[in-house]
């Protein structure tokens, strides 16, 4: 069952990634990923065009969705897998997630222009497939194509991020309202890529707990940005929290992503894939997965 090749974190055009839903599913098939699920930012509208896909070319599928969280002064990212995408409450939390990137990204752009770099905000529209959802991926994709960077990791070590031209923070969800838009959707919350965020080991058990007692379930302990050894430092957390382990490349854009989808190793076998939490929830191209 660990051994399954399932990738549920990637991005489309529908939020910052470079490929379309349709794409994405016929990519992840060819590269051997039997279990899948698109998770754009803050936005389920490619959800219907995934699971179509992926039907299509004999996928299994769980609907997904990243969610931006703001903790301890932190954004912090919450994957939500397996919810019923027509449910009111979180297709509303999105919108209202969603309804600050506007203004921000006009804001960012004027930091940028203090710099001497002009047209940020138009250069990063051309690259937003959906403007409500522009982002720093965007931008960092302008600067490169303007030559102000070479490529996008150069961008976000001197732009974008906290204490750089460009960086403006952005009030997303709470974590307790984000937990509970997925799980009463159905669906199962789990941290997304958690050795990426800046927390103190005091700071990451108050995440830990308090995303645990608002019902979350699962974190990714095999995800593109993790070493082996951040790998197994949270299988580890996965045990002591009594978390399901979930697997995902985060992929963006064929060009950008330093992790292909499906190129991943397996989960630990001593962990609970969320898979087998979510088997009811699947959405099976062929019959049900058994090994």
């Amino acid at each position: 069952m660990n051994t399954l090749n399932a990738d549920l974190h990637c991005h489309s055009v529908v939020s910052d990634g470079t490929l379309t839903p349709e794409e994405l599913a016929q990519r992840a098939k060819a590269q051997g990923v039997t279990l899948w699920s698109l998770t754009d930012h803050d936005e389920i509208g490619g959800q219907a065009r995934a699971a179509t896909a992926a039907a299509a070319c004999g996928l299994d599928y769980l609907s997904g969705v990243e969610i931006s969280v703001s903790f301890l002064h932190q954004t912090v990212h919450i994957v939500g897998l397996g919810f019923d995408v027509d449910n009111a409450a979180l297709t509303e939390g999105l919108q209202q997630t969603r309804g600050g990137r506007s203004q921000r990204a006009k804001e960012m752009a004027t930091d940028l222009a203090r710099v001497g770099i002009q047209g940020a905000f138009e250069g990063a529209l051309k690259y937003a497939g959906n403007p409500n959802l522009i982002s720093r991926t965007h931008f960092a994709r302008y600067l490169v194509e303007t030559g102000v960077c070479k490529d996008t990791y150069e961008v976000f070590r001197k732009y974008l991020t906290e204490g750089k031209p460009g960086f403006v923070e952005h009030r997303w969800a709470n974590l307790k309202d984000a937990v509970r838009w997925i799980t009463q959707a159905g669906g199962m919350a789990v941290i997304a890529h958690p050795a990426r965020y800046k927390f103190s080991a005091n700071e990451e058990l108050a995440l830990f707990t308090e995303f645990k007692g608002h019902g979350g379930m699962g974190v990714e302990v095999i995800t593109g940005s993790h070493s082996n050894a951040e790998s197994a430092n949270y299988a580890a957390t996965a045990l002591e929290f009594g978390l399901a382990a979930s697997r995902g490349s985060d992929f963006h854009s064929p060009e950008e992503s330093r992790t292909e989808l499906g190129a991943l190793p397996d989960l630990p076998a001593q962990l609970t894939p969320v898979w087998a939490l979510l088997a009811n929830r699947i959405q099976r191209a062929t019959a049900p997965i058994t090994h």
